[in-house]
């Protein structure tokens, strides 16, 4: 089976000499556009490196493996096991809802997308829920957690629902990953040539599956970036933890099966929240060490999926 290729590195070169030729307008917004490009780069590399260099000097390896507690001074606090373990609960949670949903919604727009009505209709919805902010998301939940009728996946007392848990907190964040995956599948499969499924077609392939064993392989790597990027964007919230997971110290498990799930705790956004020196606790050093440990998490989650994207190029196209 033939795929298009790439630009040869020779067409590349001559579409960058044609730049020459612009009129002075065009150069004047590319250069622009240069400065703004490395502006925000040395921007997002003062902040890595600032948080890099204060978070070695203050994380400890026991911070990795004591909770947190109440306490005046450093050593009295622990460290931060249970907001390290909640973060990977609330995530992984969250994307077992969002990758699946996600996929199979990136898909179905993407190659069947009938009823047009209904189309339409959830490309709006997903295009509403990339711009909705997470405070909304949050509110909704509480709102929605807290009937009665929702308490088995919430801590509930003497019939009174609180609606904070991680099974709450990882249904809304999946409302905010679920955007990254949909549009990062449709990406990965409008990419793809339709000569590719005309070819699937006349070997006697059906369209479900030509989907699922030419088209879905092929856009893997798009499919790998969307996820990775809602794991990034899931770990990073603060306000959908506060409200819907009760930023405790420690997991606090509900009664029942599976109460550690139904149950309260916090991540490392919410730590890094509460302890900087406008939160509660007021222990920067802390602060700075959980910050370090999430933005390590993000910079290995963003350098996998740059090592499975190019792999992923490399297979495609056959170099």
């Amino acid at each position: 089976m033939s795929v298009a290729t790439p630009p040869a590195p020779k067409e590349r070169r001559s579409a960058r000499d044609s730049s020459a030729s612009w009129r002075w307008t065009d150069r004047l917004g590319l250069a622009f556009a240069w400065v703004l490009g490395v502006m925000f780069l040395l921007i997002t590399v003062g902040i890595v490196i600032y948080l890099m260099v204060q978070g070695i000097r203050f994380v400890k390896p026991e911070y990795f493996v004591t909770s947190p507690s109440a306490g005046f001074s450093e050593s009295e606090t622990g460290g931060f096991l249970d907001p390290l373990v909640g973060t990977i609960v609330v995530a992984s949670l969250a994307m077992a809802i969002a990758f699946p949903v996600g996929l199979g919604v990136g898909v179905w727009l993407s190659e069947y997308g009938r009823p047009t009505w209904l189309a339409r209709i959830t490309e709006s919805t997903v295009e509403m829920l990339a711009g909705t902010p997470s405070i909304v998301f949050a509110l909704f939940g509480v709102l929605l957690f807290q009937h009665p009728a929702l308490g088995l996946f919430s801590q509930s007392t003497d019939g009174v629902v609180y609606g904070r848990s991680f099974f709450a907190a990882a249904a809304m964040l999946a409302l905010i990953a679920l955007p990254l995956v949909v549009a990062n599948v449709r990406e990965g499969l409008q990419a793809i040539p339709g000569h590719v499924r005309e070819a699937s077609y006349a070997v006697g392939k059906t369209k479900i599956a030509t989907t699922r064993r030419v088209l879905l392989p092929a856009a893997r790597p798009s499919v790998v970036t969307g996820a990775m990027l809602g794991v990034g964007r899931v770990i990073g919230d603060t306000a959908v933890i506060i409200l819907l997971l009760g930023a405790t110290l420690k997991i606090v498990p509900a009664e029942g099966p599976v109460g550690e799930l139904r149950g309260t705790g916090s991540t490392l956004t919410s730590f890094v929240f509460q302890n900087a020196p406008t939160g509660e606790a007021n222990q920067p050093e802390k602060a700075f060490a959980a910050a370090f440990v999430l933005l390590a998490m993000v910079l290995i989650l963003n350098f996998a999926m740059d090592v499975v994207v190019r792999r992923g190029r490399r297979l495609t196209w056959g170099s």
